[in-house]
């Protein structure tokens, strides 16, 4: 693991070397920046640490203080020439993100990445940000696949980052997709797993109205526990990547002729939607439906979450976006028996389930035993390190039945003022295995609403915000006050 952190590290000093000894277009930029947080209760309200890439300690106050690095070449730029003539070729991008949190007393390396790319073809390496669907992620209550709840895995990945047409369709046809390696912290069930996943999306039209669709899959595999080992081999790999029944290890060898299950944890979803585009809206309607096995790919499934965005392009519009969310997984495969039904998120054999360092890695209106244990004194966060396995359930994700309307607003007060709202509501089921305390059910408001304000100072940015929660879970208000700074390597250069 040591090795993984120093490799991760090394990334970005090895990019800033190599561009040193270059002729590349200068795009260096830093940002210093810190954000405080204060609560009602020992916690912090839903939307002031949800969908933050895991950088908001929730905890009742607190400072987050970062650093970022980040710069971009076109490669092979000859000094003085516009970046115009070289968009069709190469180009190398580096980044270095640093958080300190926990009262002074945690540093987190939320990224540290290098990118190289042609293109839309796309190379990377490292911890980045990523989210995973054709949504708005700014507004939206998050992905069902990788939200940016959590804080990023370090993975490498090749990916086609935006729609390319596909040969003798005339553009008619694009295609969209990546393939990503990665490794979970030990801070889990099982150690030493390694990630995938998998995108690949198909959109249709090429003028105002299009269709797409597309899937994504996602698994946890390999990794170990006390004298088990399970499979890490590049047939593992192959394994997991072409959803295979195969012998891991967890699941006994075939008996009778009955093939073992498919290796590791493994879950994804299937999105369609629509978008229109013309010169003064954008309209984007999605639909993500998820799967946790084979069995879940049925038209009987009714768990998913639909949104309807829309982007107003007026310059010095009032309002700028809008979008509107239905999620409910309530009925979870009611069509099947209740003894095979899976439990979106839980697995019973990777018992911490869809989760990196304490959050989860899909949508934040589930809740994990971690959040819960904020709620409800029945629930204890489990100690993976404790020897006795007995005391782990297929339970980590405690609430994964829920009704949720969700609304988010971006609109402008202004050229320097914008603002952003967000009102959930919601109906907590908890799980069919475990729905006490939420027998029948729970009901509860997220709500938030934050002012930007871009001073006349270039780089110079002020956030305030004001969180409430409210209902059967919890009742807490939540206030928060950011500055940032960002600096150009313009910044720098000595002034004539």
């Amino acid at each position: 693991m040591t090795r993984k952190i120093i490799l991760l590290l090394s990334i970005p000093l090895v990019a800033l070397t190599f561009s040193a000894r270059a002729q590349f277009a200068d795009s260096l930029k830093i940002e210093l920046g810190t954000i405080g947080t204060i609560a009602s209760k020992d916690y912090q309200p839903l939307w002031m640490v949800s969908n933050k890439f895991g950088t908001i300690a929730d905890r009742k106050s607190d400072f987050s203080t970062n650093i970022r690095l980040a710069n971009f070449h076109w490669l092979g730029q000859k000094p003085g020439s516009s970046s115009d003539s070289v968009k069709q070729k190469f180009y190398i991008s580096y980044g270095l993100n640093i958080f300190n949190n926990q009262h002074f007393n945690e540093t987190i390396i939320e990224e540290g990445y290098v990118k190289a790319g042609y293109k839309k073809w796309q190379l990377r390496a490292g911890r980045y940000e990523e989210t995973t669907g054709d949504i708005d992620h700014n507004l939206s209550s998050g992905s069902l696949g990788i939200s940016g709840n959590a804080l990023p895995m370090p993975k490498i990945s090749i990916a086609i980052i935006d729609y390319i047409p596909v040969p003798f369709t005339r553009g008619f046809v694009s295609i969209k997709g990546q393939l990503s390696h990665g490794w979970f912290s030990n801070n889990r069930y099982i150690k030493d797993v390694y990630y995938h996943a998998k995108t690949f999306y198909v959109q249709l039209g090429k003028k105002k109205f299009k269709l797409y669709g597309g899937m994504q899959h996602f698994a946890e595999w390999g990794g170990r526990r006390g004298n088990l080992q399970l499979e890490r081999s590049l047939k593992g790999f192959f394994d997991v990547l072409f959803v295979k029944a195969a012998d891991d290890g967890s699941v006994g060898t075939s008996t009778n002729g009955i093939l073992p299950n498919r290796p590791g944890d493994q879950r994804g979803l299937l999105e369609e939607g629509f978008k229109w585009e013309d010169n003064k809206i954008i309209i984007n309607g999605y639909n993500q439906t998820p799967f946790e096995t084979g069995r879940d790919v049925d038209i009987r499934n009714i768990d998913r979450l639909v949104g309807l965005s829309l982007t107003l392009k007026k310059v010095n519009s009032f309002l700028k976006k809008v979008v509107v969310e239905l999620l409910d997984t309530k009925d979870m495969l009611s069509f099947v028996e209740l003894s095979d039904r899976q439990s979106f998120y839980n697995n019973g054999f990777y018992k911490t389930g869809w989760e990196y360092e304490n959050r989860i890695i899909g949508t934040p209106l589930f809740i994990n035993r971690v959040r819960a244990s904020k709620y409800f004194d029945r629930y204890v966060p489990y100690n993976w390190d404790s020897p006795d396995s007995t005391i782990y359930g297929n339970d980590n994700i405690v609430n994964n039945r829920v009704i949720g309307l969700h609304l988010g607003l971006l609109y402008g007060l202004g050229s320097r003022l914008e603002a952003k709202t967000f009102i959930t509501i919601t109906r907590n089921y908890g799980t069919y295995s475990t729905t006490s305390p939420f027998v029948p059910h729970k009901d509860q408001v997220y709500t938030l609403q934050q002012l930007t304000y871009k001073s006349p100072i270039a780089g110079l940015v002020f956030t305030a915000g004001i969180a409430l929660d409210s209902g059967d879970l919890t009742d807490n208000m939540g206030f928060m006050f950011g500055i940032k700074k960002q600096f150009s390597q313009l910044d720098f250069k000595p002034k004539k």
